[in-house]
């Protein structure tokens, strides 16, 4: 791997809705103007298949599976803009539904994830009608010449779902969200961003839905926590290059990784 190789990157806030052919359109949109701004990765939230507020019954009835309309869509745009995408989908699971994150690109599906840890947390209970991710070897793919990983959203607060990324090799973790807004949410939301990032030495994308669901602030933090885009309160997309050399240097003057005495030293 390169260590001048380099990729922009693309997030894109926007408010999913009950209209799966809005919201696929509405990504096609967008996926087209991150690519007129040079984005070769695209990254939209958590859920961008289908959302309601709050969740009930309607979910199962409008998931999908990995070869469904949702995916397919993915897949085409990608390929259209010559861009791989990462997305939410509400995958199908018989009268329960995961919450998964699937990587296309013009090719087809290249990695997904299916959430670990449910948001049962601040009056919300998201395992009524999601069924959790089983645990086991992260999958990532390289675009770029980075090595990209991904969670989900309420993810982001166990530190160990990040290390587990980091020692499969990510340079890169990306964050679909739809982080719920309440009291110090959002500093938490760009708190956690910033000490994934540090703790780890890798990217953070993150993509979040926009206020009054969301808290917004999407955002690429580098490897030392700093934020390089972002979106505020509203939709839209902040662009950024990423690159495998920061990376690098900062893993030289900052070894934590390689000084850690608990787990693993990642390939």
């Amino acid at each position: 791997m390169s260590e001048t190789a380099a990729l922009t990157v693309a997030v894109c806030q926007f408010s999913p809705t009950a209209s799966r052919a809005d919201n696929r359109a509405r990504i096609a949109e967008l996926t087209a103007d991150a690519a007129v701004r040079g984005a070769r990765l695209v990254v939209f939230p958590e859920y961008s298949s289908y959302f309601v507020d709050p969740m009930d019954a309607t979910l199962v009835a409008n998931s999908e599976s990995l070869d469904g309309d949702f995916v397919g869509a993915l897949q085409a745009t990608a390929s259209a803009h010559d861009v791989t995408i990462i997305a939410g989908l509400v995958e199908s699971a018989g009268d329960r539904v995961r919450n998964t994150l699937v990587a296309m690109d013009a090719a087809g599906l290249r990695a997904a994830y299916r959430k670990q840890h449910l948001y049962d947390a601040f009056g919300q209970t998201e395992s009524d009608w999601i069924e959790a991710g089983e645990l086991g070897a992260p999958e990532t793919l390289d675009v770029g010449g980075l090595r990209i990983a991904m969670m989900t959203c309420y993810d982001l607060r166990f530190p160990e779902v990040a290390r587990t990324l980091v020692d499969v090799g990510a340079d890169v973790i990306v964050v679909p969200a739809e982080w719920v807004r309440g009291p110090l949410k959002e500093h938490h939301w760009t708190t956690l961003l910033a000490a994934r990032a540090i703790e780890n030495t890798v990217y953070v994308v993150s993509a979040d839905h926009p206020t009054p669901i969301g808290v917004g602030h999407s955002q690429i933090v580098d490897p030392q926590g700093v934020v390089i885009a972002g979106v505020g309160t509203a939709e839209g997309i902040a662009v950024a290059e990423l690159t495998k050399d920061a990376v690098t240097r900062v893993r030289e003057v900052n070894p934590v990784l390689r000084l850690r005495r608990y787990g693993v030293v990642p390939r």
